[in-house]
């Protein structure tokens, strides 16, 4: 992609708007890394990994350092891209943008869809013992919840900054509140009702740090990337903030020090109270804690909390979606009517459209009534089709260094290790996808992913590339 592409004034009504502000960017980053996965997923990873699961997230963490280092190296190298598929339509070809663009899409579209079974879920918290919700109100609830977050997104960019800015603030004092209430357990030796008594101890005197082998910590990697998802959002709200090359690198370089206080360190106060062989793999770890030690009044605030993070993956998704859908059309790789904004300046037609498919997931709560399993099944899928896109940003940086050497030159903020970096990052991506095939569950996704790769493949050839075609021939004869 081309800077003339862009041309055009910011501040066109055609145009998104710089309405993020460094207050909102930092939090939407913290919002993004602290996701549905650590709060609902965190069980099952668990269960699958137990103590190990500390080092699974550090060594995934790390890897995300280096993956969003690389994109905000390749923003700030060139500020007429409005989003990593700008990127990749630039540095590789109309074809990865158009994958890249389309997959990014239908992940966050599928992030929706297992948010939707975590708020199941979590309502399930307020049901009496051995009720639940039947197929009809749970997918009731689900498009209530659809249709919450569009009528949120369809005001302005600056209002979806404000509400981002506040769920985000909810879940970080949430974490840092069960941090400080877990850590006061630990060191007074608190003992639950049903006879732990907490301690630093119980992370590795039940079985080790890998009391499932390695069998156990590979699987654990399975879940804990779905948590990642969204943490590579900051590369979406580029064409939408203030000040990117102050503000951009200030979000990217903060998430080492989140993930190890997020995940790390809470998971490690969660494992101390409750040791983690009494973690159930169908519930969050985070609201057991509290009623496993007796307080259900804190339990129920965390359900709270736990229900406005899934919220904010959801608002988070619908955003993003929105953004690619009019970027992807602005480049003619989707429908017109997607590339034009509302008078408050922002892309409702590509948002509806988005909260269409989203409400697929009401679909799915009817006929997999089974939450965890309809989540397992939705995130599996999400991680497969984000592991491409995050692979496609490392080989777009590759790309960068070959094609624009003297770009990475004068660039104020080079991603550290560089090219051999990149291909380790690429191979952590390959481990990652291979590893999908060791559970049943998410082996199915696997084998369904590919259909995607066949319906992007065709309407690349048959919808997109006869309207390139034209378009060069039109240019041809223009001059």
């Amino acid at each position: 992609m081309t800077t003339a592409r862009h041309s055009d004034t910011e501040n066109s009504p055609d145009h998104l708007q710089r309405k993020l502000s460094n207050r909102h960017l930092q939090l939407i980053a913290i919002g993004g890394a602290i996701g549905t996965g650590l709060f609902m997923g965190s069980g099952k990873t668990i269960s699958l990994a137990g103590p190990s699961i500390l080092l699974i997230y550090m060594i995934i963490g790390g890897m995300f350092f280096f993956l969003m280092r690389a994109m905000g190296e390749l923003l700030l190298a060139n500020l007429h891209y409005k989003s990593f598929v700008d990127m990749a339509h630039d540095l590789i070809g109309p074809w990865a943008g158009y994958y890249l663009g389309w997959t990014y899409w239908l992940g966050w579209v599928l992030v929706g869809i297992a948010d939707l079974s975590a708020v199941i879920n979590y309502l399930g918290f307020w049901l009496p013992d051995g009720a639940s919700f039947s197929p009809t109100q749970q997918a009731m609830i689900s498009a209530g919840c659809v249709l919450f977050v569009m009528g949120l997104n369809l005001l302005t960019v600056r209002l979806f900054g404000e509400i981002e800015f506040w769920f985000a603030l909810i879940k970080i004092l949430a974490i840092i509140g069960l941090i400080g209430v877990g850590g006061y357990m630990i060191f007074s030796h608190f003992q639950a009702p049903q006879g732990a008594v907490a301690s630093m101890s119980n992370v590795w005197s039940h079985g080790g740090l890998f009391p499932k082998g390695t069998e156990g910590f590979l699987a654990g990697f399975q879940i804990a990337v779905f948590a990642f998802v969204g943490v590579e959002l900051v590369g979406t709200t580029a064409a939408e903030t203030k000040d990117p090359e102050k503000n951009l690198p200030k979000a990217i370089n903060a998430i080492p020090i989140r993930i190890i206080l997020f995940y790390v360190l809470a998971l490690f106060i969660v494992m101390s109270v409750t040791p983690w062989d009494h973690i159930r793999a169908d519930k969050s770890p985070f609201v057991e804690l509290f009623l496993n030690a007796g307080i259900p009044v804190s339990a129920i605030i965390m359900n709270l909390v736990v229900l406005s993070s899934v919220m904010s993956s959801m608002n988070s998704g619908v955003f993003s979606t929105s953004r690619m859908l009019f970027g992807l059309s602005k480049d003619g790789q989707a429908p017109g009517a997607f590339g034009r904004l509302s008078k408050r300046a922002v892309p409702s037609n590509g948002l509806i459209f988005s909260c269409i498919f989203i409400m697929g997931g009401a679909v799915l709560q009817y006929f997999v009534p089974n939450t965890m399993e309809a989540f397992t099944l939705a995130s599996s899928l999400c991680v497969i089709l984000f592991i491409s896109v995050w692979s496609l940003i490392m080989v777009c940086y590759l790309r960068y260094r070959k094609l624009r050497p003297e770009l990475h030159e004068k660039s104020t903020f080079k991603m550290p290790g560089g090219v051999w970096m990149s291909y380790i990052v690429l191979a952590f991506m390959l481990f990652t996808l291979v590893i999908l095939a060791l559970e049943p569950d998410t082996l199915k996704a696997l084998y369904v992913s590919p259909v995607w790769l066949v319906i992007l493949g065709v309407t690349y050839h048959v919808l997109y590339k006869p309207r390139l075609k034209k378009l060069g021939r039109e240019l041809v004869n223009d001059h």
